[in-house]
């Protein structure tokens, strides 16, 4: 395993990356509406990318068309733009990565399209809830699978189970670094966290049952029983004390 610790010069050109990040979010979440297509999302991702002077990470990414991924309802990660159309009481996934100055920021949030069920707005709650809990666990001296444990007791406590296959990462010069993140574990095991390192934290939660299968398109990732899903991810930093969010604004 390669864990890369960070300087500090390293760091502020990464916390630049994850403003970008950030930015380009809250753009999307205030653009979003009931008769868009996933693809204007992409558009508009891809416009303001451009204009902060970054690139996407996904673009191009072992052949990902888009940057931008979208995925909606019972789509977990990794949905490519295109002619879905958005509609009232939906949930969907926004998951943007920016390349600035040769480092990485990864963030997603999950946004209710008009007037979405309690059962919905519980979930979003509860996964972002989980990532607030994993990084707050993201501290020197602690162990890896304090962060994963965290994510999971949060979500399971309140009904819902957390997507197995598919997990966090470090994160740098390359979007997807040692180590590797599940969102369950158990506290106490696993790496040693240090100072310097840059992690992605991103819980994904169901309704229903944790298990997924695959898109036709051999991207998009369902819940393996139809139930919806929520997607939340910040890029961070261990510090000497609290950890630091890089993708906010």
């Amino acid at each position: 395993m390669n864990i890369k610790i960070k300087p500090e010069h390293e760091i502020a050109i990464m916390r630049q990356a994850g403003r970008i990040v950030a930015e380009v979010l809250l753009i999307l979440k205030d653009s979003i509406e009931p008769g868009m297509k996933t693809m204007d999302l992409d558009v508009i991702a891809d416009k303001e990318l451009k204009r902060l002077g970054a690139r996407s990470s996904f673009k191009g990414y072992h052949g990902f068309p888009a940057s931008l991924c979208v995925s909606v309802n019972d789509e977990i990660v990794h949905g490519i733009p295109g002619e879905k159309v958005i509609k009232e009481g939906d949930i969907v996934s926004l998951d943007v990565g920016s390349i600035y100055e040769g480092f990485q920021g990864d963030a997603a949030i999950t946004v209710g399209v008009g007037e979405i069920s309690l059962k919905s707005r519980d979930l979003m709650q509860a996964t972002e809830g989980a990532l607030a809990a994993g990084i707050s666990c993201a501290r020197d001296g602690a162990r890896l699978g304090d962060i994963s444990a965290a994510i999971q007791g949060f979500a399971e406590s309140r009904g819902y189970s957390v997507v197995r296959e598919y997990t966090g990462h470090g994160i740098g010069r390359q979007m997807h670094e040692d180590p590797l993140i599940p969102n369950f574990g158990t506290p106490g095991t696993g790496l040693d966290l240090k100072k310097g390192m840059t992690l992605a934290i991103e819980p994904m939660v169901n309704v229903g049952d944790w298990r997924t299968r695959p898109g036709k398109d051999g991207w998009v990732v369902f819940t393996a029983d139809g139930s919806i899903s929520a997607h939340f991810e910040h890029t961070i930093v261990i510090t000497g004390g609290k950890p630091e969010v890089l993708t906010i604004v």
